[in-house]
């Protein structure tokens, strides 16, 4: 980046994007189901599914529940999981059953080891769980009368996005804060849910039902990444939200696998300077660079941290290099992360400042005659585009245009200039080319 450069201004405008279409707008008729995942004991599942399974049919019958235990998945492990589809209050009330039941089976066999809940949820989901300076947490705690523990952020990698919620007290104080606890989450979610539905079509031949960068059943998971599915699962996706049932499609259209596997020519890769506060880095980079680099498999992009120009700066470049949905997956996993790890409070969204290299020829058709072009770039995406005047081309004959906004606008804009430049591309090639020649006839 050059030091000269002008910096544009990071103040934010109000969205201007188009109304929700494609293949999510179906949630805003019938919101989508967002169950209750347990962890409880292997020792208590045979109580929980009963003699012949009545236990586990009078539970469904009387919640009006879909109870689905996972009991032959994780073979040997100590704890099983259980998924609960249903109402809000149906999920309570299977959960409540359960504490009894494994409450009861514990005093029947003298087991005096306290039964604690224990709630599963995505990791992008907790921290608005957990509110400013842990404020909800110590909320529901005291109005239920509980203890609650979130697994460690260590524990969660680009593979496994779930955090454990463990509640410890009696079952009546553990349903206390179970309802609120899936309240919490379920705002989350549906905010989440509501801003796919809201820019799902902006980025034309861009399937979202794998976007990486929110909790819901749009997982970024990799179809085999579940901790959870058993060996002769089909490839679907284990989304942390939907369960099996959210079947990978793929980013343009491709199955996950395709994006590793597939090779691409050098003319599709891009690449894309994206900056982010200094001190997310550690967190990007993760424990011994675990986590960086299992972004850049999932993506199947680069993605390297350019060295800090000075001990000083408050942003550090990342470069990411790879083909559009890598791109795609790459910078949304990143601001996915920053949003995760609490850099942006829970009702602020995630901006940031991109940087993309076009030709020099193609800077004045960016920016439009008067300023037309990137005007309306600017109101279809809702991002900042600026291309910096006086500009001197590097060695490849190329100039930066800066991009700032969230990451559906960022993403929109880049497209847009990228479309742009295949453009001006296309009719330099015709004009080198010349008038065709008539062909012969042989």
């Amino acid at each position: 980046m050059d030091p000269d450069t002008p910096q544009p201004s990071r103040s934010g405008r109000d969205p201007r994007l188009p109304g929700p279409s494609g293949e999510l707008s179906g949630f805003r008729n019938k919101p989508p189901d967002f169950p209750l995942r347990m962890l409880v004991p292997s020792q208590f599942i045979g109580a929980i599914i009963g003699k012949e399974g009545l236990t586990i049919k009078n539970l469904t019958k009387q919640t009006q529940a879909k109870v689905d235990i996972h009991r032959k998945e994780n073979a040997g492990a100590a704890e099983k999981p259980i998924t609960i589809h249903s109402t809000p209050e149906g999920c309570s009330a299977a959960c409540r059953m359960i504490l009894q039941i494994m409450q009861k089976e514990a005093n029947d066999t003298k087991v005096t080891v306290e039964i604690p809940l224990k709630i599963l949820a995505h990791n992008s989901l907790v921290g608005r769980l957990i509110g400013k300076e842990g404020r909800n947490l110590k909320r529901i705690e005291e109005e239920s009368g509980t203890k609650i523990n979130i697994s460690s952020l260590q524990d969660v990698s680009v593979y496994i996005a779930d955090r454990t919620i463990t509640v410890k007290g009696s079952v009546d104080a553990c349903c206390r804060a179970e309802e609120e606890i899936m309240k919490k989450l379920r705002e989350a979610y549906d905010n989440d849910t509501s801003a796919v539905n809201h820019h799902t079509g902006l980025i034309h031949g861009l399937n979202l039902n794998t976007l990486g960068i929110f909790s819901s059943g749009l997982s970024m998971l990799p179809s085999n990444s579940s901790p959870y599915r058993t060996p002769n699962t089909p490839h679907t996706a284990y989304s942390p939200i939907m369960g099996h049932s959210a079947n990978l499609a793929g980013l343009y259209g491709r199955s996950p696998a395709a994006a590793h596997t597939h090779s691409h020519s050098a003319a599709e890769q891009e690449v894309v300077y994206l900056f982010i506060p200094t001190q997310a880095v550690g967190a990007l980079i993760g424990k011994k660079g675990q986590h960086i680099k299992q972004l850049a498999q999932y993506a199947g992009a680069s993605v390297k941290i350019a060295p800090a120009e000075n001990p000083d700066v408050t942003e550090r470049m990342v470069i990411i290099t790879g083909p559009p949905e890598a791109q795609f997956k790459a910078q949304g996993r990143i601001f996915g992360k920053l949003k995760e790890e609490n850099f942006f409070s829970a009702k602020e969204e995630v901006r940031l400042e991109t940087h993309i290299k076009v030709p020099s020829s193609a800077a004045g058709r960016v920016i439009g005659k008067g300023g037309k072009t990137v005007n309306e770039l600017q109101n279809m995406s809702s991002a900042e585009v600026i291309v910096p005047r006086d500009q001197t081309p590097d060695e490849n004959d190329e100039v930066f245009v800066k991009i700032s906004g969230h990451f559906f606008a960022s993403q929109t804009a880049q497209r847009k200039i990228r479309e742009i430049i295949q453009r001006v591309r296309h009719h330099e090639q015709k004009q080198h080319l010349g008038p065709s020649e008539p062909h012969n006839s042989q």
